[in-house]
């Protein structure tokens, strides 16, 4: 089964269409929270992922716009309220079983401080070995990694609507699990909403980015 993976789209459609369009077809569709911004509601990203029947969950900006300080954003002029209340019936974690995987998918740690960002170089990535789950899926980062814990494959896409990473040059991202191997895929591209960057002008970072990842040889670790 193959996953498409987005998270952090913060509003941005032509981001998103543009995942869609670099992860070609998939089996389902994960979105790991933030598809708005705290104070923005976007009517054509939760419609797409609606229609996509996305497995979404909410992240922290989801929780600010669903809260009394949202009110105003969620009640604005041209906002649908049929997909603000879609969107408030997503969860803020769900786990599944894929493949005969153990799947969690949380925005942004499963521990408290929930809203912890999790680098790929972060200490506290390794507590996430302590979990009962075989794959686990975040977001909120903005920066893409998929690593081996433990047992357990932390997959993170990247943000598919404002990028951060410095790592694939500020370019968005996302991913494709293939849950029977284990492999997983990222695709970067640049935002489509933004001007193209001369680096005549202005000096880019050397790009380190994750292009895929293999288990290990010993099947093991995955099966």
């Amino acid at each position: 089964m193959k996953l498409g993976i987005v998270a952090d789209v913060h509003c941005n459609i032509a981001g998103l269409r543009t995942a869609l369009d670099e992860m070609g077809p998939v089996d389902e569709l994960i979105c790991a929270g933030d598809a708005v911004y705290q104070f923005r509601f976007s009517n054509d990203v939760i419609e797409l992922l609606r229609e996509r029947n996305a497995r979404y969950i909410l992240g922290n900006h989801e929780r600010v716009l669903l809260s009394e300080w949202g009110e105003r954003a969620r009640s604005g002029d041209g906002v649908r309220k049929e997909l603000v209340d879609y969107m408030a019936s997503r969860p803020f974690e769900t786990n599944t079983v894929v493949d005969g995987k153990k799947l969690l998918l949380v925005h942004g740690s499963p521990y408290d401080p929930h809203d912890e960002y999790l680098y790929p170089n972060s200490p506290n990535l390794q507590k996430l070995s302590g979990l009962d789950a075989d794959i686990v899926i975040l977001g909120h980062t903005h920066y893409h990694m998929a690593l081996p814990v433990g047992r357990t494959l932390v997959i993170n896409p990247g943000s598919a609507g404002e990028a951060r990473d410095h790592r694939n040059g500020f370019q968005l991202s996302c991913a494709v699990l293939d849950t029977q191997s284990g492999e997983v895929t990222f695709h970067h591209y640049a935002d489509p909403t933004r001007p193209a960057i001369d680096p005549a002008i202005v000096p880019q970072p050397a790009t380190n980015a994750q292009s895929e990842f293999r288990p290990p040889e010993n099947a093991a670790w995955w099966d």
